[in-house]
């Protein structure tokens, strides 16, 4: 009985480790998308992107995807913006976790992510398919930025949270998986992205 009173401890002490480090972290991101409308400019252009795939008349496809053009535009600058602000933070506060143990990025480096370096390449990302440097056709050029921007939003939440709630909530969100946002995605930006989710965290 001992035993078991001693891990239910344990296991009560690490839930509310990770669930104060869990409200930092948002409290941290959320203040830094206050000043900008990234939420709005997604949802606003997921819903078009999905309208315009479902269109049969090509004409009227290409006329929806024409009037999302600056929201595009606002969304790769605000984005852009956001993470050149977030990149003046230092580690440890821009650290996520691949593992939900607490003070696990002071034993080491490799089981965290830096938030700041993957900001970085989601913006790059939105701002290579707005400018469709690919030269997708519009059908796959929406697939793409859902994509991008499916994958940042999962990003932000494995922040905030962890990467199973993240995939979780892409699921129910989207009703897409994790593997699918990052087939989505430019080679670019898979490539960039499993450099920095895979490589340790650097120290400051």
């Amino acid at each position: 009985m001992e035993f078991l009173s001693l891990l239910f401890l344990l296991a009560t002490g690490i839930h509310w480790l990770n669930t104060r480090g869990q409200r930092q972290r948002t409290a941290l991101l959320a203040e830094q998308l206050r000043p900008y409308q990234i939420e709005k400019h997604m949802e606003q252009l997921t819903s078009a992107y999905m309208r315009a795939l479902g269109e049969t008349d090509p004409e009227r496809q290409q006329q929806i995807l024409q009037l999302q053009e600056q929201a595009e535009q606002q969304l790769a600058h605000e984005f852009r913006n956001l993470a050149r602000e977030f990149a003046k933070l230092s580690a440890p506060a821009t650290r996520g976790f691949k593992l939900a143990i607490p003070y696990i990025d002071q034993l080491s480096p490799q089981f965290t992510f830096d938030m700041r370096r993957l900001l970085e390449v989601h913006a790059q990302g939105i701002e290579r398919t707005v400018s469709n440097l690919h030269g997708l056709a519009p059908k796959e050029r929406s697939f793409r930025m859902m994509g991008e921007m499916f994958l940042m939003q999962h990003s932000c939440h494995w922040f905030c949270k962890s990467k199973t709630i993240a995939s979780a909530r892409m699921v129910a969100q989207h009703q897409t998986r994790y593997e699918q946002a990052l087939e989505a995605v430019s080679p670019e930006t898979r490539q960039a992205y499993a450099g920095v989710v895979r490589a340790p965290s650097p120290q400051h």
